[in-house]
């Protein structure tokens, strides 16, 4: 992980565009540059101040392959902390392999996913999870997905670990200081003071590790499954919450086979709709299969919109539908369930106003659009994301999670430890596991193994 070579690779996205960028990085990023590239004023790049750009040519010999921006940045005021040289070149596909050959050939290497952003971490210009932010951003496309991202990238969360971080370590070397010597039943280090740091540690920690769940949601986008009867209009309200025609409809119980996805993003928050096989007995074996992903599909949901034709309801089968509703609810407790009454518009309103008063359903016209705002803004509603009004830190990764989870079961044995008075060379060993899950997160404490399996999955170029 110390390689110390000079990289290349494609900064943009592969394919033809208006212009293209390519980075390089390394210590012979500027002294290879400057063989290649003709300044129109003849400036020798290596006599340049940094954050400068050049105009001129990039020569493969008495050939000019493009005329070009070349950007310097000189180390250590880059974003790898070495030497890079940023070349815009226009788009054409075989422009940019020209150069990146050309590049290679002259003593360049092309660059490993994420090879950029590691580098910057390795030479200590980001810790660790600021880096990992960096492809949390790139792949945000949500507000709130961006808003997080942005937060972590600025040190928000990893700043707030380490502050703690050097307060327990703190800690740790007085109790450590305390071993050497015990033979004098000295204490240079203040119980009380460490209890509340404990408590506060443990608050902290708590906060963060219940925020991975709203941090997930946003992350990923939240999972509704719309379920109901066959006809009930599920792929009708589908269709109007996506303003398009994605599911197939008609008058034919059982159209639906299969789950049907796809997102829309309300408000900056990324919703997933399910729309799913009607529920039903059948012999059907297409249908039957259909079925049984319909209830799989609502265990992976965070909200279960349970669609009920207003049209259908009478005296004679309002017990059966509360029955139906009161099962789902029971099978799935642990999920937000809204039940959406459709076709209002040929129900008996004074019927349903009656039988629904409890539940407190939605009413809607799914072909006609009426009341599909109302369930948006219900949704939004459902999904709390109040933390995001007022920036407070927000778990998204789930290596951020392991990591807090185990670094606060350790913070937890050194409060018991601390209430039974246990001896300070147990009570070290505790606080040292935690510390190091701390230092896990910000890198810290890294191994090779860990840093390949996060930048691999980084996009070449970044």
């Amino acid at each position: 992980m110390t390689n110390k070579d000079t990289i290349i690779a494609l900064a943009t996205a592969s394919g033809a565009g208006a212009i293209a960028v390519l980075r390089i990085s390394g210590p012979e990023a500027i002294s290879v540059s400057n063989t290649l590239f003709k300044s129109i004023h003849d400036k020798n790049l290596l006599n340049q101040p940094t954050h400068t750009i050049h105009l001129g040519h990039i020569n493969d010999g008495d050939r000019v392959l493009d005329e070009v921006l070349l950007s310097l940045f000189k180390n250590p005021q880059s974003y790898t902390g070495e030497d890079v040289v940023e070349i815009s070149c226009h788009g054409s596909s075989y422009i940019q392999q020209q150069i990146l050959q050309l590049f290679i050939r002259n003593g360049c290497r092309s660059a490993n996913p994420g090879e950029f952003t590691l580098r910057a971490f390795l030479n200590g210009k980001m810790d660790l999870s600021q880096a990992e932010a960096v492809a949390d951003l790139i792949a945000s496309d949500s507000a709130a997905a961006h808003q997080i991202a942005m937060q972590q990238m600025r040190g928000g969360f990893s700043s707030e670990i380490k502050n703690l971080r050097e307060e327990l370590l703190n800690f740790a070397s007085l109790i450590e200081l305390e071993l050497d010597f015990s033979e004098e039943d000295v204490e240079f280090a203040d119980r009380q003071q460490f209890e509340d740091l404990l408590q506060r540690i443990v608050k902290v920690l708590k906060y963060l590790i219940d925020s991975f769940s709203t941090g997930n949601v946003i992350k990923n986008g939240v999972p509704i499954s719309i379920i109901g009867a066959p006809n009930v209009g599920k792929s009708t309200l589908l269709n109007a919450l996506l303003n398009e025609d994605k599911a197939i409809v008609s008058n034919i119980a059982g159209t639906t086979r299969d789950a049907i996805e796809d997102e829309l993003i309300i408000d900056g928050i990324k919703f997933r709709f399910i729309d799913t096989a009607g529920i039903r007995q059948t012999d059907d074996t297409v249908e039957s299969i259909g079925i049984k992903k319909t209830f799989a599909k609502m265990a992976e949901s965070q909200v279960i919109i349970q669609l009920l034709d207003a049209s259908l309801i009478s005296k004679a089968n309002t017990a059966d539908i509360s029955a139906s509703l009161v099962e789902t609810k029971a099978q799935y407790p642990e999920k937000e369930t809204l039940v959406v009454l459709n076709k209002m518009d040929l129900a008996d309103k004074v019927l349903l106003s009656k039988v629904f008063s409890e539940l407190e359903p939605l009413h809607m016209s799914a072909k006609t659009g009426t009341g599909v705002e109302l369930l948006k803004t219900k949704l939004l509603d459902m999904v709390h994301m109040g933390k995001l009004q007022n920036n407070d830190t927000i778990i998204t990764n789930a290596r951020h999670y392991d990591a807090l989870r185990l670094a606060l079961e350790n913070i937890q044995k050194v409060q018991v430890g601390m209430q039974t008075g246990l001896s300070g060379d147990l009570l070290a060993i505790d606080i040292r596991e935690a510390l190091y899950h701390f230092g896990r997160i910000t890198g810290e404490i890294s191994t090779d193994d860990l840093l390949g399996n996060i930048f691999a999955n980084f996009c070449i170029g970044k």
